[in-house]
């Protein structure tokens, strides 16, 4: 059983940056690729980042390539999120995910993952 916990989301300006982490633990955090996703009020949750096991292939969504930077550190059993430039749209509940599965590409859909966060909230505000 893995255990996720989100943080270093909040309240930004548009514009403005957030770097979220999420922490592993009850796992192998070297043999899992990771994910991040985000639910927006009334909407469906969606991909945002993936990272394979060693860090080395990273896939983003088109909505955020280019501002978000996914990153991991293994020793640490982490992965970050780096958002930059952020907008209204981004306003969402971040959560993060652990595919088990050992695959070598990080997946992009929801139902690959088995263990999720409790997701952290980020709001942008004009």
């Amino acid at each position: 059983q893995v255990q996720l916990v989100e943080s270093g989301g909040g309240l930004v300006q548009a514009g403005g940056s957030l770097r979220l982490s999420c922490a592993a633990s009850g796992g192998t955090f070297s043999m899992y690729a990771m994910g991040w996703f985000r639910q927006a009020p009334g909407k469906e949750r969606e991909f945002v980042a993936a990272i394979s096991r060693s860090g080395g292939i990273t896939y983003y969504a088109d909505s955020v390539k280019g501002r978000f930077t996914i990153s991991r550190v293994n020793a640490k059993n982490t992965v970050y999120l780096q958002m930059n430039s952020l907008n209204i749209e981004d306003t969402a509940v971040y959560y993060c995910a652990v595919d088990a599965s050992l695959t070598l590409l990080p997946p992009k859909r929801e139902f690959e993952y088995e263990y999720w966060g409790q997701g952290t909230q980020v709001t942008v505000s004009t």
